[in-house]
């Protein structure tokens, strides 16, 4: 488990300010595939009514096309941390990119729907893959003074993603005489909508190639002397580099590369990877991917015209981000541990307000004005709490929380459970709407009350600590 004594701050490792620019440069682009990830993952909201017309399909086998990309997430976040410690960060940005931009081709043309579904599954490793990468490399080429800001940027470059995503359907859905399947220059317009992300995909191959390797990385297969360049870019001129590679040598010849059975340990895994797992499910069983692959059919569902529910959807990404420019500024303040707790207690009153307001949909399928309002009003606060929390800590912590010998496999493993039940989450909430729409808030409110103890037992804070500490 993490060490609760304060360490001494090695020389050189806070970031001279002439080089911070750089360093945050560097930042951006890695994540870039964050933007992808938030991206790809919530762009489909805009095609889910368009995709059941087209396809004539009821609402179980639409969710599992809708979901299917997460198992590609989850084989992608599995297998992302070893391909790294083989190859590189920076190669696995770029299989990441060209993967994203044959999916983001091959979703737009579909010939039929399992077409369309294979092709979810190949933007999936992708999402997948960058899930894992961002964080870490970030965590990699970050001084410890800035770590915690830094790698928020993994968070806020999704849920811009996200945002851009949204107004992107929107505005297509606009030229398209707001109808989903309205015809722009020979193609639906929901078939614009997935093939956008062409361009994005692009760029994020294009900055790979301007950002350098993690020094850890490049010590791991004996280039000391470029990897003493890249620190040198990151931390300053000022940095001793003998010092620094020293440390990380040593931490490195206390370890070994990581393998699946050094993960286990009395029951299943090591305490450590269970809390990681434990931070990752309690993200999506909240059910915030709810908010984005379907707000613009939920909002639909109980009423609202469809070019106001995809303009909800945009204003509920405007409070993510909102929210998330919250947690970049207080995470290196107040810490990882305290922005979740109050993160869990705000989501838990809006959900449960959320529950309250969908238990009056008439048999009509419309809320009472009040209710309406109150929903409305809840899905957004709900956002916000999640954004300045569990958005961003739980990202944070996945770079930070395990031992250098174990962080990627770690980290692997940690964010494929997140994936694994962000595809419970995503695939029952179509049948479980169905079924009772008030009723399945009030399990993701249970949710949201049950992480509150599981953080106050289990999460120990990492703010302020250096990589090598963590063991």
């Amino acid at each position: 488990m993490t060490s609760t004594a304060q360490p001494t701050v090695p020389e050189g490792r806070k970031a001279h300010p002439d080089h911070l620019g750089h360093v945050i440069f560097i930042t951006a682009a890695a994540a870039m595939g964050g933007f992808l990830f938030g991206y790809d993952s919530s762009v489909i909201n805009g095609a889910v009514e368009a995709i059941r017309s087209r396809y004539d399909v009821g609402s179980a086998l639409l969710a599992q096309v809708i979901a299917v990309a997460l198992i590609g997430c989850a084989i992608g976040a599995a297998t992302a941390g070893r391909i790294a410690d083989r190859i590189g960060r920076i190669r696995v940005m770029q299989i990441a990119s060209v993967l994203f931009t044959i999916s983001a081709v091959g979703s737009a043309l579909p010939f039929a729907l399992w077409d369309l579904a294979f092709w979810r599954i190949i933007g999936g490793f992708a999402i997948g893959m960058a899930s894992v990468i961002g964080p870490a490399y970030i965590a990699e080429v970050s001084p410890s003074a800035y770590r915690g800001r830094l790698g928020s940027f993994q968070q806020a470059a999704i849920v811009v993603g996200i945002a851009v995503s949204q107004l992107v359907n929107w505005g297509i859905l606009n030229l398209a005489d707001g109808q989903q399947r309205g015809k722009i220059a020979g193609f639906e317009a929901w078939q614009w909508m997935l093939g956008v992300m062409v361009v994005p995909a692009v760029l994020y191959g294009l900055l790979s190639f301007a950002i350098p390797e993690s020094p850890r990385f490049l010590i791991s297969i004996d280039k000391v002397d470029r990897a003493k360049e890249v620190l040198s870019e990151v931390e300053g001129h000022s940095v001793n580099l003998d010092k620094r590679v020293a440390e990380i040598q040593d931490a490195m010849r206390r370890e070994h590369k990581p393998r699946f059975k050094d993960l286990l340990g009395k029951v299943g895994f090591l305490p450590i990877v269970w809390v990681g797992i434990g931070l990752s499910v309690f993200q999506q069983l909240v059910g915030i991917n709810v908010a984005f692959y379907y707000s613009s059919a939920l909002w639909q569902s109980v009423g609202i015209d469809p070019s106001s529910s995809f303009f909800y959807s945009f204003t509920t990404s405007i409070i993510n981000i909102i929210g998330t420019v919250i947690a970049m500024i207080f995470v290196d303040r107040i810490g990882r541990r305290p922005l979740a707790l109050i993160g869990s207690a705000g989501m838990a009153i809006a959900l449960a307000l959320e529950a309250w307001a969908f238990s009056a949909k008439t048999a009509a399928g419309t809320l009472p004005a009040t209710e309406g309002t109150v929903a409305l009003i809840a899905a957004h606060v709900f956002v916000l709490f999640f954004a300045l929390s569990w958005g961003v800590v739980v990202w944070v912590f996945l770079g930070e929380m395990f031992p250098n010998r174990i962080r990627a496999a770690a980290l692997g493993v940690a964010a494929s459970a997140q994936w694994i039940a962000n595809w419970a989450i995503t695939a029952s909430f179509p049948s479980l709407s169905d079924w009772n729409l008030s009723g399945t808030y009030v399990i993701y409110t249970f949710f949201a009350l049950l992480s509150i103890p599981f953080v106050l037992k289990f999460v120990k804070e990492t703010k302020g600590k250096a990589l090598e500490e963590m063991g």
